[in-house]
């Protein structure tokens, strides 16, 4: 809303409005409101879930200092969601149809997340809301994404292309009559099913390929292909971030390396000069990504001043399966979907931790008459945490290596 104000009174030569053309600085705006709407209404909404006793009910699993988090307030998830709405509200560009998705997938998520939480607590049902009820809502919003994606016309991209090439159009990119500026040949604007895919010479892949038929149809085939895409990725990140929430500050630390990645991936896509340099496609209009993003670290700092260990508060699936939500859309819009698997490597461990762990477990008992177990305990933190690890030791341990696989991500860029 601050950003059409400042549209406005630029139209009236009101000094320094134009500051809100750049998203340098609207994105540096995001995150400070984003952080400190966190740091001060989160106190407050924990005291409110106290007044309110929404604890968290603990099973008792044998693990170290887990039976003194009973009670701690739950549903803190509205924190981050708060923390991220706002700011996006007033800051960014409410017309950018990548804007609205996100917008459209926190929310979503986010009330998926608070009807479980509500459940588990009012209701007293630990069991929540049912995972055929998840899977469905996840579904719903992958869908919506996906479709999206595929008919509107703004979603379009722009490749680098040699000088003779048939359409190409000319690009200047930096000040006029600077001696940085230079010509860059760009495709015209298309509708494509191609992403980032690492490893590979041209570093792009077509979801059209994996078509197994003939057909004059393919490109719309391409986009179904496209959608099944987005709504597998949807459901898969959601719930790893989902499954990952079990320590004091995990999901929101590992969130915060991912957001970041995801941040500066999308500044480079969304910049004609860095696209050009780094030879990746130009995908216009996401720019404006950044704000969002900017606000998504910023509400996940602000929140991890209240859940680093000891835990104040706990997001619950309000904030955990929003978060997972919201990395696999904006990766998606982006087109780096495909990087996701080392991106986010701590949120598929932990998945692949979960189904090793039952698929052992049922194909033993049925042929031994007894489960076993691969790892102590799953998700694999648990394990670790069996093992006598501190909490903390394995919180900043699953950093580490976030951030470590976060850098691969984005050298992955030039590696061919």
């Amino acid at each position: 809303m601050l950003y059409y104000l400042f549209n406005y009174l630029e139209e009236l030569n009101f000094p320094g409005a134009r500051m809100f053309h750049y998203i340098s600085f609207r994105a540096s705006l995001a995150i400070i409101l984003s952080l400190t709407i966190g740091l001060i209404f989160g106190k407050k909404i924990i005291r409110m879930l106290q007044r309110q006793q929404i604890g968290e009910e603990i099973r008792d699993l044998g693990l170290e200092g887990q039976m003194q988090k009973r009670g701690t307030p739950t549903m803190g998830g509205v924190i981050i969601l708060t923390s991220i709405v706002i700011p996006v509200l007033l800051l960014g560009d409410l017309k950018n149809v990548y804007v609205q998705l996100m917008l459209v997938t926190t929310i979503w998520l986010g009330g998926i997340g608070m009807l479980d939480d509500y459940i588990k607590v009012f209701k007293k049902n630990k069991e929540g809301l049912s995972g055929k009820s998840k899977i469905l809502g996840q579904v719903g919003i992958g869908l919506i994404v996906g479709i999206t994606l595929w008919i509107n016309d703004d979603v379009v991209i722009r490749e680098k292309v040699p000088s003779d090439a048939i359409n190409a159009q000319v690009t200047m990119v930096g000040n006029a009559g600077n001696a940085n500026e230079k010509v860059v040949y760009l495709s015209p604007a298309e509708k494509a099913t191609k992403t980032t895919i690492p490893f590979v010479k041209n570093n792009e892949f077509d979801y059209s390929k994996l078509v197994p038929f003939k057909t004059e149809n393919r490109q719309m085939w391409g986009w179904i292909v496209f959608v099944l895409a987005t709504i597998l990725i949807v459901t898969a990140v959601s719930n790893g971030s989902n499954l990952t929430d079990g320590l004091d500050g995990l999901a929101t630390s590992v969130s915060v390396v991912i957001g970041t990645t995801l941040g500066v991936l999308a500044y480079l896509s969304g910049n004609v000069i860095y696209a050009d340099y780094l030879h990746i496609m130009y995908i216009p209009n996401t720019g404006e990504m950044v704000i969002f993003i900017a606000a998504f670290i910023g509400a996940l700092i602000g929140f991890l001043w209240y859940n680093t260990y000891p835990a104040q508060v706990f997001m619950g699936d309000t904030g955990s399966l929003a978060i997972g939500g919201i990395i696999a859309v904006f990766a998606i819009i982006i087109r780096k979907e495909l990087l996701i698997p080392i991106l986010c490597g701590i949120f598929f461990v932990e998945s692949l931790s979960v189904m090793i762990q039952v698929s052992y477990f049922k194909y033993t008992k049925k042929k031994y008459g007894e489960g076993r177990r691969i790892f102590l305990m799953s998700p694999l933190h648990h394990h670790y945490q069996k093992k006598g690890y501190p909490e903390p030791k394995i919180v900043m341990r699953f950093t580490i290596v976030a951030i470590m696989l976060a850098v691969i991500t984005i050298v992955t860029l030039k590696i061919r």
